[in-house]
């Protein structure tokens, strides 16, 4: 089978997913099965995968699933508890003192407070507590999804403390064989390592600075009572303000700290800076700009998970009580990664298949205490009492919440198992690469010495099908490595550019997608998302890949030793 016409059947089930959720508007629950049929069908036809593969990685998808509704429900239900307890009326009131604009709150919530999360936590979970928070503020279900989508770009690559670089380029690489190359010249594995981590920040920071601007921008256009640029302009010089109190403590952090605390640091560092800026009027727009009243809006913005006025609980509350319960977050997400003896404590908890149904190498497990939906259901039962609540009170958040998670549940039921499926299918009867790689190679056999312009495409494609940055760095690091290599470029640079891609694919990564619009009740509109950030994506795998190709071309940018 020729390279083209593989690169073409690896490329279908993108395509089509593409194709029903953006072209024809399908809703991911109708979509997705039919996505999942078409890639099983070419699994077995067209990559002779065997059916016990194809079946195993389903099943490898399903256990996956169940840690991404953990995941969902856990920030569903600390979001209803607020709701209930009144915890989420004295947020309002507390962002209505620093700043009543949306334009002014999504910047520090969605931006600055989301990429403290994402350091803290990664997996999705930022998205998951900023949207259901903005919609609490009285933002639009459909613009807190998709200020929540936006955010799952520059802070990605160090999320999860670093788990994308750590994990995902370690494992991604034959480290050992690098190891060696490395040793000769008195370094080791732990040097190219921050080697990547310092491009990727570099990368990064020159791209996603702008990110919050996008943010205003949009949420103006798409969602203002004129629909313009303009009242978006008016809030950039505070937005591109609050992108650099992130990058540049983010960077300064990959130099001197490592991979594990740019996005974590930068976050918290940016929020107390931004923070006091608004308070004081720094750079905030003289006019404040509000949405249309709520009477106004297209059903298309509305979700099912509502914030009336008359369910928001009506005990008094100061705002420093009412943040607690997401400050405990942030404190039990960093705790839980950093020290090496509550992991374990939190890991051994844990459901673990290996070798599911005899296929080697197709493992899953659930830690339900480790994964941010253990920490967000312990923060709920803290806030129980935090903020004296009744059990009813509790009950009724809990059976709302419930609720939300089957809805969500049905999708990822087959979005999950058909990207592993495409991950897995490297093993297979054709002995053909698996259909990831496979396109990759297509791409790069066609482009030749421009190649460094399409690596970080190569990372979001990753990204696309698994919605994580640390897969995506699986996959693609060792290939990536090896096109710099066949090319004479900086293995560094390239490596860098996969894992910047690899993060910015995480906007349109459909179940990341699926999972946001969960939270907020926007199930079926998923399309609509993507047809929106498809093209800060695009934004930001062109100018990583312009970036890159300077470097290696301009710059001449090398290896810090000889590895080739």
């Amino acid at each position: 089978m020729s390279s083209a016409l593989l690169a073409v059947l690896a490329f279908a089930p993108i395509l089509l997913a593409g194709v029903l959720l953006i072209g024809l508007r399908w809703s991911a629950r109708t979509a997705m099965p039919v996505v999942y049929g078409a890639t099983v069908l070419i699994a077995l036809f067209g990559w002779d995968m065997s059916f016990n593969r194809v079946l195993s990685s389903s099943l490898q998808g399903l256990i996956i699933t169940l840690s991404l509704l953990w995941i969902i429900f856990g920030a569903i239900l600390l979001l209803n508890t607020l709701k209930y307890s009144g915890g989420i009326a004295a947020i309002r009131s507390g962002f209505a003192v620093i700043s009543p604009d949306p334009r002014i709150q999504v910047v520090i919530i969605c931006w600055l407070f989301g990429c403290f999360i994402e350091g803290a936590s990664g997996f999705g979970t930022p998205a998951a507590i900023v949207a259901p928070l903005l919609v609490a503020m009285g933002f639009p279900a459909m613009a807190a999804v998709l200020m929540g989508m936006l955010l799952q770009s520059t802070p990605v690559s160090f999320g999860a403390v670093g788990t994308p670089i750590i994990v995902g380029v370690t494992a991604g690489v034959d480290n050992v064989a690098l190891g060696e190359a490395l040793a000769v010249h008195g370094y080791a594995w732990t040097d190219y390592m921050q080697w990547v981590a310092v491009k990727v920040a570099i990368i990064h920071a020159m791209v996603g600075v702008v990110m919050p601007a996008l943010m205003v921008l949009m949420l103006t256009r798409y969602f203002g009572r004129d629909k313009s640029w303009k009242a978006g302009w008016e809030a950039v010089p505070f937005a591109l303000f609050a992108g650099l109190a992130f990058v540049l403590p983010y960077v300064l952090t990959s130099i001197f700290l490592g991979p594990e605390f740019p996005s974590l640091l930068g976050g918290l560092v940016g929020l107390s800076i931004v923070t006091l800026a608004a308070r004081a009027g720094f750079l905030v727009p003289k006019n404040r700009w509000q949405f249309a009243d709520r009477k106004d809006w297209p059903l298309s913005w509305m979700g099912t998970i509502e914030m009336r006025a008359e369910d928001l609980g009506n005990r008094p509350m100061s705002s420093l009580r009412a943040w607690i319960p997401y400050v405990l977050v942030g404190i039990l997400l960093v705790v839980s990664r950093v020290f090496p003896e509550v992991t374990a404590a939190l890991k051994s908890v844990a459901l673990t298949f290996t070798g599911i149904l005899g296929e080697a190498g197709i493992n899953a497990g659930l830690d339900p205490l480790y994964l941010p939906g253990g920490v967000l259901v312990a923060v709920v039962l803290a806030t129980f009492f935090i903020h004296r609540m009744r059990l009813s009170e509790l009950g009724r958040a809990a059976r709302e919440s419930g609720g939300v998670l089957l809805s969500a549940g049905f999708v990822l039921l087959f979005t999950v198992p058909m990207v592993r499926i495409l991950i897995n299918s490297g093993v297979n009867g054709a002995d053909l690469p698996s259909m990831p790689v496979a396109l990759a190679h297509f791409v790069a056999d066609n482009v030749g010495g421009i190649y460094p312009l399409f690596a970080p495409a190569i990372g979001a494609l990753g990204a696309f099908l698994a919605g994580s940055n640390t897969v995506s760095n699986m996959m693609f690091s060792q290939f990536q490595y090896g096109v710099a290599t066949n090319l004479g470029l900086s293995t560094v640079l390239v490596i860098a550019a996969q894992a910047v891609g690899a993060a910015a694919g995480n906007m349109v990564a459909i179940h990341n997608v699926v999972a946001a619009s969960a939270t907020v009740g926007m199930l079926g509109r998923e399309g609509l998302t993507l047809r929106k950030t498809i093209w800060p994506t695009l934004y930001y795998v062109t100018l990583a890949g312009v970036l890159t190709l300077i470097g290696c071309y301009v710059l001449g940018l090398t290896d810090p030793v000889p590895l080739g």
